[in-house]
């Protein structure tokens, strides 16, 4: 039921700003900045579920910590970054919005070097 509330939520914010556009364009970006950061406040709740989760699995599993901590610093960053980059977007920066996704691709490639090399060493030791 939640995801029909975030839904009109969403809808209301976008009509509003539709409106306040032709008269109050300088508003609309507000608006719209506004709604985004409602919705990711209630978000907030489903985000600790996953964290908790994302912690059981963790423990579960026989593999290193730290190549899921940086699985779950990945997700954090490409979330933050689309949400950012989105607002931007709507503001009408979209050059500002690229920028904010090109950086958020590199520090992915940058977080997953260690898991690559170590999988490479991995495949390494086996065709020795």
């Amino acid at each position: 039921m939640d995801i029909v509330r975030i839904s009109l939520l969403g809808l209301a914010g976008v009509m509003l700003g539709f409106m306040l556009k032709g008269t109050r364009p300088e508003y609309a970006g507000f608006i719209t900045m506004g709604v985004g950061l409602l919705i990711l406040g209630l978000a907030v709740g489903k985000v600790q579920y996953l964290f908790e989760s994302l912690g059981r699995l963790k423990e579960s599993l026989t593999m290193e910590g730290d190549y899921f901590t940086t699985l779950v610093k990945m997700l954090g960053i490409t979330y933050i970054g689309q949400f950012s980059a989105g607002i931007c977007r709507d503001a009408g920066y979209q050059a500002t919005g690229a920028q904010i996704e090109l950086f958020c691709k590199l520090s992915i490639m940058v977080l997953s070097m260690p898991v690559l090399l170590a999988l490479l060493d991995t495949i390494g030791e086996f065709l020795s």
